[in-house]
Formats: C-alpha cells, sequence, structure tokens
C-alpha cells in the first residue's frame, strides 16, 4: 500500500497512512520509555532518591493550601531555626505543575502516588516534543528516529525513572518544547501563527528554567544561534520583531518567578540571551544601511567588535561582579576544566567528572551517527532538505551539548540530546540518500543490497541495547529506590528506612530538631513530620559543615555543639553484611562498606577540615584507634572493630595491613540505660540480619539533655 494513501477525510484533512505510522512510531517511543523507567517498580513503591520528598511536600502543601499561601510558605522544618523560603529557592514550576496537573488529572487519588508516576509520564511525552523538534529541523524521518533513540537513552533514563519527581523529567520536557516552539515559529509563513509560538517558546524556557536552574545549558545555544541568525537568513524584516518577542517573552514570564527573577533578568542567563537579542537588531540595522556588497562584511565586522567587547566585560566581570556569578557548578558547566576545591560539591556522586568510559557507555554507536550527521550537516549537498539555520542550530547545540556535559556526570543528559538529535539527522540523510539512489544493478539486487543496508543499521542501533557490558538499557534502572535500600551498594530492598522514620513520628515530640548528615534531612521532614538542622537543599552549608565537625569531635565536644544548636535527637545510617564465615554463628561478625555514614565519613573529614591520615588508614577507608576511640560518630557507630582479614588469603591480622578488609561485631557504645551523652533508643530491623544478609541499619540517638561532661 503506498503511504500516502488516504485512510480518511475530515473535512479538508487527509488521514493518511504515514500518519497512522507516525503515531505508530511515537507510540512504541512512549511505550518503550514508559515502561524502562517503570523497571524500579518491582521492588516497592516509592519516590526516589532524596529530592523527590521535599518536591513532594511542597506539592502537597500547594494542593491543600492553595496558590497564594505557597508564595508565603516559609518552610519551618527546615533549617532549624532559620526555616526556608520556599518559592525562593526551590523548583516552583515543578511544583505548580504538578499540582495543576494533579487537580485536572488526579481524580481525587493518593497525591504521593501521583508524584511518583509524574516524572515518567513527563519523561515519556518528551519523546513526542523531541520528535516535534527534530521534525522540525530534519524532517519527520529524523524526528522519529529521535523519538525511539530517546526512549532508550541511558542518561535520560537514568535521570527519570519512576519515582524520580525531580527536575530534569519537567524540564527537559518544557526546555524542548521551548526550542520547538521558538523554530517553528521562525519557520512560519504566517504571522498569526509565528507570534503564539514565539510567544509561548519565550514562556516554556523560563518555565523550564524554573523546574530545573539546569536549563541554562540552552540559553548558550540560544544566544550563539541569534549572533549568527542574521548571517543565515535574508528575511531580516521579520528575525528583527520575532526574536525580541520571544526573548521579551522570556524575559517577562521570569519577573514571575522570584529565583528566576534574580538569577535571570540580573544574571548571565538573562546577559547570554538578551544581549544576542539586541545584537541581532543592531547587526541587521547595521547590514540594512550598508551598501549591498558590503552588507556581510560590514554585519562580520560589527560581530567581531561584539565579541570583543562581550569578552572584555566578561573578563572585568569576573573579578568585579557587575552581573551576579552563578555558584561554583554553574560556572564549572561553563569552563569544565575549572577546578573546585569545595569538598561538599565533590562530595556528590552526581558531579564526578565524566570520563571517555562514560560517554562511551552512555552514548556508543550513536555517537558514530551523530558524527556521520556533523560530517552530512557540514558538506556541501544540494540534495539536504534541511536549511542553513537549521543546519547551524543542530551543530551549535551538538558542539555546546557535548562540551558541557564534560562537566558533570549529571549533565551528561544533554550531551544525549545533542548527540541524538546530530545522530537522528545523519540517518536521515543517510537513508534518502541511499534508498533513493537509483542504481543500474536489477530491481532483486537493488533491493538485496537496500535490504541489507536497513538489516545492518537495525542491528547496529540494537545492539548497544542489548550488550551486557556493562549493563544494557533494560537493567540500568532496575535498582531499589533509595529509600529501599539507603542507597548502598546492595540490591535489596527493606523497611529500615520506613520503619525508622515512622517510629521519629510516633515517638518524638512534635516540636523536636533532629540532627542528621544532610542527605537524609528530607526524608525526615517528609516522612516524619519532623525539624531537622540540614537538608539536600544545601541552604546554609555553614550548618552542614557544623554536622561534619560535630561528627569528629570527640563526644563531649559534639555534645556541647548539639546544644548550641538545639538539637534533640541524631540519627545515623550504617551500611554493611554479616558475613557467613563458618563458626561465627554465636559471635556475629560484619564488615561495614556498604555505602552509609561509615563510608562517607572520609567526606565528613573534608568538609570539616580535618585531616585525613589522622580518622583514616592509608587505603583511605578503615578507620583509625583514634577514629573509633575518640570520634561521636566512631562511638555512634554501634560496631566494634575487632580486625582484619585478607579474604584472597584468608589470614588474618589484629591490626591494619594494607589489602585486608576490616571486620566489625556488635557494640552499642551510648546504650539506653547509661548517662551518656546519647542513648540509643531505636536501631532498624536489618541490625539483626541473618547470616550473608545485608544491614541497612538505621540509628537514633537522643541528644541526654542532663548529661554533665567531664571537661
Amino acid at each position: 500500500m503506498n503511504s500516502n494513501s488516504t485512510l480518511i477525510s475530515v473535512g479538508n484533512f487527509d488521514f493518511k497512512l504515514s500518519h497512522l505510522l507516525i503515531i505508530g512510531i511515537l507510540a512504541l517511543s512512549f511505550s518503550i520509555s514508559f515502561l524502562v523507567r517503570s523497571q524500579p517498580a518491582e521492588w516497592g513503591w516509592e519516590l526516589n532518591e532524596f529530592d523527590p520528598f521535599f518536591n513532594y511536600r511542597a506539592t502537597e502543601y500547594l494542593v491543600n493550601n492553595g496558590v497564594d499561601a505557597y508564595f508565603q510558605w516559609d518552610d519551618e522544618l527546615s533549617w532549624y531555626p532559620h526555616g526556608r523560603n520556599v518559592s525562593e529557592t526551590s523548583q516552583v514550576a515543578l511544583h505548580l505543575t504538578a499540582a495543576t496537573t494533579y487537580w485536572v488529572f488526579g481524580a481525587g487519588g493518593n497525591l504521593y502516588d501521583f508524584t511518583i508516576l509524574f516524572p515518567v509520564i513527563f519523561g515519556s511525552l518528551t519523546t513526542i516534543v523531541l520528535f516535534a523538534l527534530v521534525r522540525v529541523i530534519g524532517g519527520t524521518t529524523a524526528g522519529l528516529f529521535s523519538a525511539l533513540l530517546f526512549s532508550v537513552s541511558i542518561p535520560i533514563l537514568t535521570r527519570g525513572t519512576i519515582g524520580w519527581f525531580k527536575s530534569e523529567p519537567l524540564g527537559l520536557f518544557f526546555a524542548i518544547l521551548a526550542l520547538y516552539l521558538l523554530l517553528s515559529g521562525i519557520n512560519s509563513k504566517n504571522n498569526k501563527i509565528a507570534i503564539p509560538k514565539l510567544v509561548s517558546g519565550g514562556f516554556f524556557i523560563i518555565l523550564g528554567l524554573s523546574a530545573w536552574g539546569g536549563n541554562q545549558f540552552f540559553i548558550i545555544p540560544l544566544g550563539l544561534f541569534f549572533l549568527i541568525l542574521p548571517f543565515l537568513r535574508k528575511d531580516h524584516k521579520f528575525l528583527i520583531w520575532a526574536i525580541p518577542i520571544f526573548s521579551l517573552s522570556a524575559t517577562v514570564t521570569s519577573l514571575g518567578f522570584e529565583r528566576i527573577t534574580s538569577n535571570f533578568i540580573v544574571g548571565l542567563g538573562g546577559f547570554a540571551l538578551l544581549i544576542p537579542t539586541v545584537f541581532l537588531v543592531l547587526c541587521i540595522v547595521v547590514q540594512n544601511k550598508s551598501n549591498e556588497k558590503y552588507k556581510t562584511r560590514n554585519g562580520l565586522l560589527f560581530l567581531l567588535s561584539f565579541l570583543v567587547a562581550t569578552s572584555a566585560f566578561l573578563v572585568i566581570n569576573a573579578s568585579e561582579e557587575f552581573i551576579p556569578l552563578p555558584s561554583h557548578r554553574y560556572l564549572n558547566a561553563i569552563n569544565p576544566f575549572l577546578t573546585t576545591t569545595d569538598p561538599l560539591v565533590d562530595s556528590v556522586s552526581e558531579h564526578a567528572t565524566t570520563t571517555i568510559q562514560h560517554s562511551f557507555f552512555f552514548h556508543s554507536v550513536i555517537m558514530l551517527f551523530a558524527g556521520i550527521g556533523i560530517w552530512m550537516l557540514i558538506k556541501n549537498s544540494k540534495s539536504s532538505i534541511i536549511q542553513n539555520d537549521m543546519k547551524s542550530f543542530s551543530l551549535i547545540l551538538g558542539i555546546t551539548g557535548v562540551y558541557t556535559a564534560s562537566a558533570f556526570l549529571r549533565l551528561e543528559v544533554f550531551a544525549s540530546i545533542s548527540v541524538i538529535i546530530l545522530a537522528s539527522l545523519g540517518i536521515s540523510i543517510l537513508c534518502q540518500s541511499f534508498f533513493s539512489n537509483q542504481t543500474q544493478l536489477s530491481n532483486l539486487k537493488n533491493s538485496i543490497i537496500k535490504l541489507s543496508f536497513g538489516i545492518g543499521l537495525i542491528v547496529l542501533l540494537i545492539i548497544p541495547l542489548t550488550s551486557y557490558s556493562p549493563l544494557n538499557v533494560f537493567q540500568v534502572g532496575d535498582n531499589p529506590f533509595t529509600m529501599l535500600n539507603g542507597g548502598t551498594n546492595y540490591a535489596v530492598a527493606t523497611n529500615d528506612w520506613n520503619d525508622s522514620l515512622e517510629w521519629i513520628k510516633n515517638n518524638t515530640p512534635e516540636n523536636s530538631v533532629v540532627a542528621a548528615w544532610w542527605d537524609y534531612g528530607y526524608w525526615i521532614q517528609a516522612k516524619s513530620d519532623r525539624t531537622t538542622l540540614a537538608d539536600n537543599s544545601t541552604i546554609y552549608t555553614s550548618i552542614i559543615e557544623k554536622i561534619a565537625k560535630i561528627f569528629l569531635s570527640t563526644p563531649d565536644e559534639g555534645w556541647k555543639k548539639l546544644q548550641i544548636m538545639e538539637a534533640d535527637y541524631f540519627v545515623i545510617f550504617v551500611a554493611g553484611q554479616r558475613l557467613t564465615l563458618d563458626g561465627n554463628e554465636n559471635q556475629p561478625i560484619y564488615i561495614l562498606q556498604g555505602g552509609g555514614d561509615e563510608s562517607k565519613k572520609q567526606w565528613f573529614m573534608r568538609i570539616a577540615g580535618e585531616p585525613l591520615n589522622k580518622h583514616l588508614q592509608s587505603d583511605g577507608i578503615s578507620g583509625t584507634d583514634h577514629f573509633w576511640n575518640n570520634t561521636l560518630l566512631g562511638k555512634m557507630i554501634p560496631f566494634n572493630l575487632i580486625g582484619y582479614v585478607n579474604f584472597q588469603t584468608n589470614q588474618q591480622s589484629l591490626s591494619y595491613q594494607p589489602g585486608f578488609t576490616a571486620i566489625y561485631e556488635k557494640d552499642v557504645k551510648f546504650s539506653p540505660d547509661e548517662d551518656g551523652p546519647l542513648r540509643l533508643v531505636y536501631s532498624s530491623p536489618s541490625f539483626d540480619a541473618s547470616k550473608g544478609e545485608a544491614v541497612i541499619g538505621v540509628f537514633i540517638y537522643e541528644i541526654n539533655k542532663d548529661y554533665v561532661p567531664l571537661d
């Protein structure tokens, strides 16, 4: 059947077989994305990671109290005693969108369940808006390839699984939608259609920025695109008002978000969008005032002068800060060679530097097709259906995306989008060139060659999805929710954290203040409804430093500092495993290297400014006698070091030896019936793990207000 065959007509619209094929592929892309993102649900039903719990609390507050109350909300459970102005310090668009969609589609259901599904739905819908964007750039075939590739992209999937009620899924949806509206608007021949698209594009680029601050990345390629647009298109009368409409819409929209107003309008983000817009207008004026022969030359000279002046201003601003600079992690994205001396930033695993191995694992064969796409866009091909401005935008987006992603592992989502777009264009142009090529061979041989090409292409695209080195796309998201295993190295799902948080809620006074490492602050606030000293928002990093110093203080010094901070309880998390060695039934022994506070202590030391060799052995993991005997954290960990074992040679040692692993036995130093600085009032169920089982140990200490220090 001919793909242009009409299946049904509705008015002037003919629904053709090709339309059915497009719908089918988009439905397949959405379904694949939805199913892969939903894999962790087999382990349980929870929000995933840490930030989603605050986002849930904020959305719940908005749903229960309304928009006006939300924008006036000072969250007293955060950062005791300071609190937190939510609308100034959080992803407002995420909360507003979640609440609005819940009001429309939630049907009175459980909001917690709704937020668990929210990232899967919007993450999967992004396959469709990416199709629309790439279709504008390079046609329907390229758009369909991009939707399929996006649905199985590892960096995209890992930051948008079920329960991942965080910034990226919605932020990317809005940002890609904004790019589509902008490009579609400037390609429109009808001003009545172009204007609404451009206004909407500016609106959604800011909405995306409010949902995820990382979307500042998209401002960079947009600014660069605006700089070269006067040289790529001749319809200057259209551009001179179209681009300002987009930028003006973005600026006006940003006024509705407190956090964006301060960071965008008077920051580098707004500078990177508004200044190129001004340049575009002035450049068009310069070109229009120039003799036809010198239009391009004068425009380029003006561009060169502009770049020199802008560079000089940025250099001066770096020292004088006329325009406030973003935080270090955003500067690091602009300059991946910028190193940090902040151990708090370094301690976050998603801030790890991207390596070549990471990039190949994430993109593999897609990188090859992206290279083909770049080559085909750059070469002078008269048969190419892609306009010069769309080619340039694709190349700019591709180069800046890969460049930015080299800073942090978290930013690989940008490289993924860039590589997917370029690869889709490359595959589309390659297919168009190959299948439209009329050879002199017989129809049979011609068909065999084309069939072989199609099969080879499919095999190349499928192999990375099914390979097992180290993981394929269908395995990478198949992990327990962080709430169920504490973010440890163990692929188990337990109720330790849920039971512990429930205990806090039911057994501590409502006005209690809970101290814990900042990772767990959002959990305690959301599930225990208790005030915490610190949480993942890192608004007051000085408090995090104080907690790190408390961990490494002597018990008496730590108690004094906790009194000053007015804490009532102290929660620590210890992860390990009970060993299965023969003969240890009467004396259970354990290893403690599972990813809890016992594995984070080296970061506590860096953040507290403590010398590592004072607390750690030469392996950088095992604690010294000083750590175990003289620090509050060492005393709070309810295990006692009994020796070291080399599991390869079965050698044992009472003192540390390189290559040996520390082993422990249970030992509660701050028992509930003693008059120490702390009292252990709760230990989670897996503290009594059977042989071979993981210990996902949550330990809650009450701070003894009546304790009298010895010194």
